[in-house]
C-alpha cells in the first residue's frame, strides 16, 4: 500500500486513536451480557435438563455430542462472519449488519430448542444458536479494535468480561426462575427476547464506520480461503496469545462445563440447581473484582503478562483445590478465586489480543480466528470429559486436567514478545 493511500485510509481501518464514551461501552455491554446469557443459559441448566429427559442413563454422552457439535458450527461461523464483515460496503457499516443477522438466526435456535422433541432436534437447534451467537460475537470483538485506542483496551476488555459473567449469572437465575414458573419453552423464550435487544440497542444506538469499495478486500474464493489461515512463522506473537487463550479456556471448559453434574454426583448436593447459582453469584462478584482491577492497572501500566500470569496461577489454585477435596465447603471457595482469576484473564487478555492483530484490513476475521480459541475448547472438553471421568480418576482427574491447561497458558504468554 503506497504512502499515500496509507495517509487517507477510511475510518473503518484507521487505529483508533479517540477514547470511546461511557455511552458507548454501556451498549456493548449490555449486548455482550445477552450474548453469553443466550450461550450460557442452555449450556449450564436448560440442555443438561433436556438431556438427562431424552435419556437420563446416557446424559453425559448426549449433553457431550450436543455440545460438541454445536462447537464445531461456532468453528466455523465465527472467523467465517468476521471476514465477511472484513468485506462488507453496506452503508449501514460492516458489523452491524451481521450482528443483526446473527441475533435472528441465535432466536430461531433457542425457539427449536424450546421444543425440542428429540436429540436429533436438539442438536440442530444448539447449532443455530451457535453458528447466530458466534456470528454476533465476531462483530462485537470487532468493534473493540475498531473503536477503542489500545490505552483504554483494558478496561473495555474488563467490561466485556464482567458481562460474560454476567450473561451467565443473570442466565442461570433467569432460567430457573422460568423453569420454577411455565417450564422449559418459557424459559428460552425469554432468552430469544434478551439476546435481540441486546442487539438492537447495540446497532440502532452506536456508529458502525462505512467500508468505501475501493478498499474493500479481495474477494476471491481461492484467497479469501487462504487469507482464513494466519501463518504462525510470519505472526508468531498471534499464534503464541492464541494458544495462551485456548489453554485458558480449555481450563475454564474443563472446570465449568460439568458443574451441575459435579454437584449431583460428586458433592451430593441437595439442591444443585440452587447451589450452581450459589457458586455462580459467589463467581461473579470475585470476576467483577478482578476485571475492573487488572483493566485499570493493566491499562495504567501498559503491562499485560504479569496479569495473564498471575491469572492463572489463581485459577489453577481453584482447580487444584477441588482435585484435593470434592465438597461443599471447597466448592464455595474455589468459585470465587476461579471468578478473579478469570476476570482478570480477560480485562488484559482481549488489550493483548487485539494488539497482535497481524492487519486492519483484516481485523473480525483476525478476531474469529481467536474466537476459535474460545470456541475448540468447548469441542475437545466434552469430547475428552467422559474419558477423563472413566479412565482418570472422576472429578479430581478433571480438575488436574483444569490446573494443567491453564498453567500451560502462563508458559505460552511468555513467548509473546510485542506485548509488555
Amino acid at each position: 500500500m503506497s504512502s499515500e493511500t496509507t495517509r487517507t485510509l477510511p475510518e473503518a481501518l484507521a487505529e483508533p486513536v479517540v477514547r470511546v464514551r461511557p455511552g458507548w461501552m454501556s451498549l456493548l455491554f449490555f449486548a455482550n451480557i445477552a450474548l453469553w446469557l443466550g450461550i450460557y443459559a442452555p449450556i449450564q441448566v436448560l440442555l443438561p435438563q433436556q438431556a438427562e429427559l431424552l435419556d437420563q442413563a446416557n446424559k453425559e454422552f448426549v449433553l457431550g455430542l450436543v455440545m460438541g457439535v454445536g462447537a464445531i458450527v461456532a468453528l466455523i461461523v465465527n472467523p467465517a462472519v468476521g471476514l465477511l464483515s472484513d468485506r462488507t460496503t453496506s452503508r449501514f457499516g460492516r458489523r452491524h449488519p451481521w450482528t443483526v443477522i446473527g441475533a435472528a438466526v441465535a432466536t430461531v435456535g433457542l425457539l427449536v430448542l424450546a421444543f425440542a422433541p428429540d436429540v436429533a432436534v436438539l442438536i440442530v437447534g444448539w447449532c443455530l444458536v451457535q453458528a447466530g451467537l458466534n456470528g454476533m460475537l465476531a462483530t462485537l470483538m470487532s468493534a473493540i479494535a475498531d473503536r477503542v485506542p489500545v490505552g483504554q483496551r483494558a478496561q473495555v476488555g474488563g467490561l466485556v468480561g464482567i458481562a460474560q459473567m454476567l450473561g451467565t449469572v443473570l442466565g442461570a437465575v433467569v432460567v430457573v426462575v422460568m423453569l420454577g414458573i411455565a417450564g422449559i419453552p418459557l424459559a428460552y423464550a425469554v432468552c430469544a427476547v434478551i439476546v435481540v435487544a441486546g442487539a438492537a440497542f447495540f446497532v440502532f444506538r452506536t456508529p458502525d464506520a462505512r467500508l468505501p469499495v475501493e478498499f474493500r478486500p479481495s474477494s476471491q474464493a481461492g484467497e479469501v480461503l487462504r487469507n482464513l489461515w494466519v501463518s504462525p512463522r510470519r505472526h508468531p506473537d498471534f499464534a503464541w496469545a492464541w494458544s495462551c487463550h485456548f489453554m485458558i479456556n480449555l481450563g475454564n471448559a474443563f472446570g465449568t462445563l460439568y458443574l451441575l453434574f459435579f454437584l449431583k454426583d460428586a458433592v451430593h448436593y441437595e439442591d444443585p440447581d440452587t447451589g450452581l447459582l450459589i457458586m455462580m453469584g459467589l463467581y461473579g462478584v470475585a470476576l467483577v473484582i478482578g476485571a475492573v482491577l487488572a483493566g485499570h492497572f493493566s491499562d495504567k501500566s501498559g503491562r499485560r503478562k504479569p496479569y495473564v500470569l498471575a491469572a492463572s496461577g489463581v485459577m489453577a489454585l481453584a482447580a487444584l483445590l477441588l482435585v484435593v477435596w470434592q465438597s461443599w465447603p471447597v466448592a464455595l471457595a474455589a468459585s470465587p478465586l476461579l471468578g478473579v482469576g478469570f476476570g482478570a484473564y480477560m480485562a488484559v487478555a482481549l488489550a493483548m489480543l487485539t494488539q497482535v492483530l497481524p492487519t486492519a484490513q483484516d481485523r473480525a476475521k483476525d478476531l474469529g480466528v481467536i474466537n476459535i480459541a474460545n470456541s475448540l475448547p468447548q469441542v475437545v472438553a466434552p469430547l475428552l470429559t467422559p474419558l477423563v471421568l472413566a479412565y482418570l480418576g472422576g472429578y479430581p482427574g478433571l480438575f488436574a486436567a483444569s490446573a494443567v491447561a491453564t498453567l500451560l497458558a502462563a508458559v505460552l504468554v511468555l513467548r509473546v514478545k510485542a506485548v509488555r
